[in-house]
């Protein structure tokens, strides 16, 4: 029978976690008197208590924690703490309303980036930092929720992601600890020198530890309502890119390369195909953009480049419009909002390597046709596929897919139109951000929505980050025996 208990005293933990967060950005606000430190330690004193009672009611009770309870605390966690988060939107100077908020926060939190707000210039910094932080925070808790707990659960494939700690003993913990540090250690160090490259190439500190805080996560809020567009810099742009690229590559194969550093370790098959996805719809834009749109070859490969990035790694920042450049550029975005990037790293969208394995399922089945007798193993990075994990690539595409269009109708239902509600559910379910159409495009926000809508797109966004079967198993009650 599974027990709630370890999933409390975790969720505890981190509720402690976010409240040291929230009086951190307190005490920011107290320095830069923004008026706002009393509301922040108003909402780290509600979270601590939460946290703390959480912890103190597990008192006395023996358990450890196993993947299922995993799975629960992680789809708890991703539900409740965005409660949490919230409690600043609620007050003075946003006093939004609770759908709008709780919007807001799982966007965060999952990475997202879609957002209800205007006017972001002139908020409070206090306030752009909480958000930025909560797309911080979030990254790190996708990261470990993709190496350490979806390998084990048989989602989508994930199982050919294994590491060498992936037997059931008990020796797997200490090897699983040191793991999730390195890759701490290495978010941390790939966010600070993100925000030294901001810096130097002209962010003032706050803009440049924002956009840090959102760039690795790839999340994509802004400080701006224009966005990246605010500084009208290619050489920003470009580090953006790269970082953005940086986030979206697995952590594991950092990990693997600061392990053995061989350079076959180094190159992974999805790696190869994120990198040339990017490249051949940038030479494909680029073109586009200088025969048809009269740009001049640099500023078509820089505008090209970064809103391909920016979309195709899920991270949702903008530089312009990119849908005033007509249907070809709509439809083309609309495509890349289902790519995301690598699996392991804290892109979203149905990762590359899904992608991979379609078409090479694809293509086994065509040569079975021509050849009923052929022996045609499956594999994926030298490692050899069995027929679950296909069967598992195929379920989740496939649930994928269906989430999408059951959300649509939903949204259509609340009378979006047609292209809107399909934009919105699949940025939603893929974790990107913006749409297309002028509502919820890179111009636009998503405040005009109903505020079932905007419940429906929190529920989504959740689902999509946690690889949607995640959730689903809860509603199984199979799952709790």
């Amino acid at each position: 029978m599974l027990k709630g208990w370890p999933a409390i005293l975790t969720l505890g933990w981190i509720l402690l976690a976010l409240s040291i967060a929230a009086a951190g950005v307190a005490l920011y606000s107290l320095v830069a008197r923004d008026g706002l430190s009393p509301l922040f330690a108003e909402v780290a004193a509600i979270t601590a208590g939460v946290g703390g009672t959480c912890v103190l009611s597990t008192i006395g009770r023996t358990f450890e924690l196993r993947f299922r309870d995993a799975t629960l605390l992680t789809v708890l966690a991703w539900f409740a703490v965005p409660a949490f988060i919230a409690l600043p939107y609620l007050a003075d100077p946003l006093d939004l309303s609770l759908a709008d908020a709780y919007f807001e926060a799982v966007s965060g939190l999952t990475t997202t980036g879609a957002t209800v707000l205007t006017g972001l210039d002139d908020l409070p910094h206090s306030l752009l930092l909480w958000r930025s932080l909560s797309q911080w925070i979030g990254g790190m808790g996708i990261i470990g929720f993709a190496i350490l707990i979806l390998p084990f659960l048989k989602i989508g494939g994930m199982q050919l992601f294994r590491l060498e700690f992936s037997d059931r003993s008990d020796k797997r913990l200490p090897r699983a600890r040191s793991i999730a540090l390195v890759v701490a250690e290495i978010y941390v160090g790939l966010t600070v020198l993100c925000f030294l490259a901001y810096r130097v190439l002209g962010m003032d500190a706050f803009d440049a530890l924002n956009h840090a805080l959102t760039t690795l996560p790839t999340g994509g809020f802004s400080t701006h309502d224009s966005s990246f567009g605010y500084f009208d810099s290619a050489p920003l742009q470009w580090a953006s890119v790269l970082f953005m690229i940086l986030a979206s590559l697995p952590f594991l194969a950092y990990f693997r390369f600061i392990q053995r550093g061989a350079l076959r370790d180094r190159i992974d098959p999805q790696v190869e195909a994120f990198l040339l996805t990017i490249v051949a719809a940038t030479v494909l834009f680029s073109t586009w953009l200088v025969t048809s749109q009269a740009l001049g070859v640099g500023e078509a490969l820089t505008e090209s480049t970064f809103n391909i990035v920016s979309i195709v790694t899920t991270t949702g920042y903008a530089s312009l419009d990119y849908l005033g450049w007509g249907t070809f550029a709509a439809v083309w975005f609309f495509i890349l909002t289902f790519v995301g990037g690598c699996t392991g790293s804290t892109a979203g969208g149905l990762k590359i390597f899904r992608f991979q394995m379609a078409s090479r399922i694809v293509g086994r089945h065509i040569s079975h046709t021509i050849h009923p007798h052929a022996v045609l193993p499956l594999r994926y990075g030298g490692r050899l596929v069995s027929d679950e994990q296909v069967g598992s690539i195929t379920v989740f595409v496939a649930l994928y897919l269906a989430t999408i269009a059951v959300i649509s109708v939903m949204l259509a239902i609340l009378g979006l139109d047609p292209s809107t509600a399909l934009s919105a559910a699949a940025t939603a379910v893929g974790n990107v951000g913006p749409g297309v159409g002028s509502i919820i495009g890179p111009a636009g926000t998503f405040a005009s929505l109903p505020e079932s809508a905007k419940v429906i797109l929190s529920v989504a966004m959740v689902m999509g980050r946690l690889e949607i079967l995640s959730v689903l198993l809860l509603m199984f009650p199979a799952f709790y025996r």
